[in-house]
């Protein structure tokens, strides 16, 4: 007999004598009962009273944690006494005359499970259909059944019933369990004294480290493996490893014995079901390497099973490995549509789980499908509604987001994230009273909800209730004291409610939590404001004896028509005001560090524009024209982003500004050519090559392309759609109002270049582009701006004058300072710091050339 077999016949026989002095049948042995035991065991031996009430002493006080109050010593814990080398089982057995049972045939007519795992988003999704705000847990519900109690307890009485029950997991005792064989209920009996086993060696030596470091104890609810899951990904698969030591790979070895039991049971079906039930209790504790070990053991047997791929999947979720979740859900997904009516009820919570898996990955367009598909299949999946609501949201559709989170508050109105995420989206569609209402009911729901206080925190700060936005946000800071910006929109919110001394101590709070520039630059900013507004007020103090001036120096904004260049490098207001306004788009999707090439060798791989090899053509139009989730998946090759939510954010500004252009009729397809030809000319690299790759796609998106030329109305249409999508201000004049109608049908190149480079109608805004791409990185050497203070980043604009300087952000929107008023403002360029060592010292250079200088001023 293995190892296997005899763990649970020493389980068997432990408990026929448990259930021989069970008299009372309440599923514990009390003093009596116990004293009963100990007699009928040794029957040679006579015990006097007081040597019974000792050894029940001795046994109540060791395995107290055993002990249920009045009602005595639980089946575990006289499996314990027997495991600890208080007795033996094998004699006690059989001085006690008693048998094991014959093993019982296998069920007739087997019913089939249909359980539903839900996954819990971060970000995005709580723990269950109703719960708060994300991690990464795993909850699995069950649906009705044909079955309504366990096979293999029919005939049994209610006593066997009561006493079965208090030994399984919790996901056993539910009447839809799937368990379909007798020898699977022992096994799991066996497990789960194996796993209560372990749990309390690991509490036992938490307890230990606890006591050692004077601290309280802590539960098992708090446990280092907890800790661990929201901190990162992957924290589960750790669970119990640190506090076992070399007991693990005991423990590891023990759940080895019992799967090699379950594989030498008579059928596939008993062994698979062996498995899965496995599967299910060590994914209840929390032991998800193991539960994965057991769920991949039950595909090898049944391949087609749904339920199998479907469980891997959540293990591997759960373990933060994403993209192997996703494609053992596919692969669910796969068997399924072999006989969807067979599967009917788990398919739409496959779709679910995809896309969250999906929505892991930061593919929140190939999430939506598949939100969209559980909501189909199940019209009242309220989840599925919320989570597609929520990814609608993420990519920027927000009237479209409103819409499938009022219809899942309808199914379920006490919903918490989906009232918080409604009020995000009714935030961005400037309903901002209702917005309010929305966080309120959220906060109402779950007091410590921490995205509803963080948006409802935003929400007062943009509408100038600072002092209750500061308020929200340190509530967000007792929840996660981690969080630097939450501590650096209290500071703003500080600041804006005039506590500048508080403000400052925030920003020095959320420097100290994150080093970053920017952050350092408004610490310095503050600082700077706070000595000139003091300097003021002394001067004036001295000038007239009057304090009057008790708020900080301002700018005034003047008329557009004000602004002069004192030379032709110096780039004009209106071209710069546009282009910083491209320049932020570009780094907010990470454009600008992906290379020219990097986007011309996505484009071969992508296979779209690939010419046909064997009839020299182009693809069909019906090609060309793809579903945008498509483009999604060729996306994170393009962006070079690793980081999910860094790409979510981007793939929603490309959405919002350039897929939202091209899909006009809303049809959720787009012209693929056109997409990578409006990506194009804001990738990094030479210009000429910019405009090479945007000829290039323009030519080979004809049926029947021609060497060296593109279809003239492609070129014309393309420019229009350039100008609509990075310069919507200037309008989008048609080709033919500024150069004439032609006859011409192709275009060359160097014919695609002029028309490319005009600034009235085509795309010469590039050039400035190309500029603060090379100099929005210069400091200056401190140098601050004349407007808002700021250390001035990037071009610096000098007005000759009166020698104060811009930003380029301030020069951009006609900002001065308040105290100079002239009818005419000349500037001056300085893109580097060098340009402007040579302007302070221009004196050395020769007459020709002040001459020269002077006539350009």
């Amino acid at each position: 007999m293995d190892n296997g077999q005899e763990l649970g016949v020493r389980a068997l026989k432990v408990q026929g004598i448990f259930n021989q002095f069970d008299r009372n049948q309440d599923g514990f042995l009390n003093r009596n009962e116990m004293a009963s035991l100990v007699i009928a065991v040794n029957p040679r031996v006579k015990f006097s009273k007081e040597q019974i009430e000792a050894i029940l002493d001795e046994v109540f006080r060791t395995y107290g944690e055993f002990i249920d109050g009045n009602r005595g010593l639980s089946f575990e814990g006289l499996l314990r006494t027997y495991d600890d080398g208080a007795g033996d089982v094998d004699r006690d057995f059989d001085a006690l005359g008693l048998q094991l049972p014959e093993k019982p045939a296998p069920l007739s007519t087997p019913q089939r499970e249909v359980p539903i795992g839900v996954l819990a988003g971060n970000n995005v999704e709580a723990r269950n259909a109703g719960s708060t705000h994300p991690t990464a847990a795993l909850v699995t519900e069950s649906s009705p059944s044909v079955m309504k109690s366990p096979p293999s307890i029919v005939n049994e009485s209610s006593g066997q019933v009561s006493r079965r029950m208090s030994r399984v997991p919790e996901w056993a005792k539910s009447a839809n369990n799937g368990i379909q064989y007798e020898d699977t209920w022992r096994l799991i009996e066996d497990l789960e004294v194996l796993l209560k086993r372990r749990e309390t060696k690991i509490e036992g030596k938490r307890k230990q480290r606890a006591d050692k470091k004077g601290a309280g104890l802590n539960g098992l609810g708090s446990t280092d493996w907890e800790d661990g899951t929201e901190q990162g990904e992957g924290a589960g698969m750790k669970r119990g490893e640190g506090e076992l030591g070399t007991d693990f790979g005991v423990f590891k070895k023990d759940l080895q014995e019992l799967r090699e039991r379950v594989g030498k049971v008579h059928t596939p079906d008993e062994a698979f079901d062996g498995h899965m039930a496995m599967g299910k209790s060590l994914f209840e504790r929390e032991w998800l390497e193991q539960a994965l070990i057991s769920f991949q053991l039950a595909v090898q047997l049944k391949p087609q099973d749904v339920r199998a791929h479907f469980l891997v999947g959540n293990s591997l979720y759960s373990l933060g490995r994403y993209e192997e979740a996703r494609t053992s859900y596919q692969k669910a997904l796969e068997a399924g549509e072999e006989n969807a009516q067979e599967w009917q009820g788990i398919l739409p919570q496959v779709h679910v789980n995809l896309g969250i898996a999906l929505e892991g990955e930061g593919m929140l367009m190939c999430a939506c499908d598949h939100y969209r598909e559980a909501a189909i299949l199940n019209p009242r999946h309220y989840r599925a509604l919320k989570l597609l609501g929520s990814a609608l949201f993420g990519l920027g559709e927000y009237r479209a987001a409103q819409k499938c989170l009022e219809e899942a508050l309808v199914l379920k109105p006490d919903y918490t994230d989906a009232h918080c995420d409604l009020g995000s989206a009714l935030h961005a569609l400037h309903d901002d009273e209702q917005a309010i209402l929305e966080f309120q009911k959220t906060i109402d729901l779950n007091p410590n909800h921490v995205d509803a206080l963080y948006n409802l925190g935003g929400l007062l700060k943009d509408s100038g209730r600072y002092e209750r936005a500061a308020e929200m946000y340190a509530k967000v800071i007792q929840l996660r004291p981690r969080d630097w910006r939450a501590q650096l929109n209290r500071a703003v919110s500080l600041l804006g409610a005039g506590e500048q001394e508080d403000s400052r101590k925030a920003f020095k709070e959320a420097f100290r939590m994150t080093n970053r520039l920017d952050i350092y630059d408004a610490i310095k900013h503050l600082k700077q404001r706070k000595n000139i507004t003091a300097f003021a007020a002394n001067a004036e103090q001295s000038a007239t004896g009057r304090r009057t001036l008790t708020h900080e120096p301002s700018f005034i904004q003047v008329d557009r028509t004000k602004f002069r260049q004192a030379n032709n490098n110096t780039t004009p207001r209106e071209y710069l005001e546009c282009a910083l306004n491209i320049r932020k788009f570009q780094k907010h999707t990470r454009l600008v560090s992906c290379d020219i090439s990097t986007l011309s060798a996505a484009i071969d791989r992508s296979g779209y524009l690939r010419a046909n090899e064997k009839f020299g053509a182009a693809p069909t139009q019906n090609e060309k024209v793809v579903r945008k989730a498509e483009l999604e998946k060729i996306l994170p090759g393009v962006l070079q982003v690793h980081n999910p939510d860094t790409f979510q954010s981007a793939v929603r500004a490309i959405n919002e500004r350039i897929l939202s252009v091209l899909d006009r009729s809303g049809s959720g397809r787009v012209d693929v050519g056109m997409f990578f030809a409006v990506l194009a000319p804001l990738c990094g690299g030479p210009v000429e090559k910019r405009k090479r790759l945007v000829f290039d796609v323009l030519r080979r998106r004809v049926s029947h392309p021609r060497e060296g030329v593109a279809p003239n109305a492609d070129v014309k249409y393309y420019m229009k759609l350039l100008r609509a999508i990075y310069l919507p201000t200037q309008g989008t004049s048609e080709l033919a109002e500024v150069h004439g109608e032609d006859d011409k049908v192709q275009v060359s190149f160097p014919e695609f270049r002029g028309m490319f480079d005009d600034p009235n109608w085509g795309f010469g805004i590039l050039s400035t582009l190309v500029k603060l791409e090379q100099v929005d990185r210069v400091r200056h050497n401190g140098v601050l701006c004349g407007a808002c203070d700021y250390v001035i980043v990037g071009p610096r604009f000098k007005e000759i004058t009166k020698k104060f300087n811009l930003c380029s952000t301030c020069y951009s929107e006609g900002k001065v300072p308040a105290h100079v008023k002239l009818d005419e403002y000349v500037f001056k360029e300085y893109s580097t710091e060098a340009e402007g060592t040579w302007g302070r010292f221009n004196f050395f250079g020769s007459s020709k050339q002040l001459n020269a200088q002077a006539q350009a001023v």
